[in-house]
């Protein structure tokens, strides 16, 4: 079973930006599909972005044009990149394959002034 590590989250101005990171303990080369998740205080888990293997991808609404979503399958790494961040935006960011395996621990992305 491939683990996953979250890391790039923050406290960061509404407008910003971050770039999360997510490595695999293993190859992802054979996951077709992979995203990343959000889970904000007191809502549910949502599907933020997906990536397939051949690079295809698709965002929700809600982050649609502010978020890109690309994966390295060398490094068995897939990124989440965003901007214009917005105060809604706040939750645990998780990755994980779709349709989802065990979680991992997240990394917190916070959006206020």
């Amino acid at each position: 079973q491939v683990q996953l590590v979250e890391s790039g989250g923050g406290l960061v101005q509404p407008g910003g930006s971050l770039r999360l990171s997510c490595a695999a303990s293993g190859s992802i080369v054979s996951i077709n599909e992979m995203g990343w998740y959000r889970q904000g205080s007191g809502r549910e888990r949502e599907l933020v972005a997906g990536i397939t293997v051949d690079g295809r991808t698709e965002y929700a609404d809600s982050v649609k044009g502010r978020c890109t979503i690309s994966r390295d399958n060398a490094k068995n790494t897939v990124y989440l990149q965003m901007v214009s961040l917005k105060p809604e935006d706040t939750a645990v960011y998780y990755c994980n394959s779709w349709p989802p395996g065990p979680w991992g621990q997240g990394t917190q992305v916070t959006v206020s002034s």
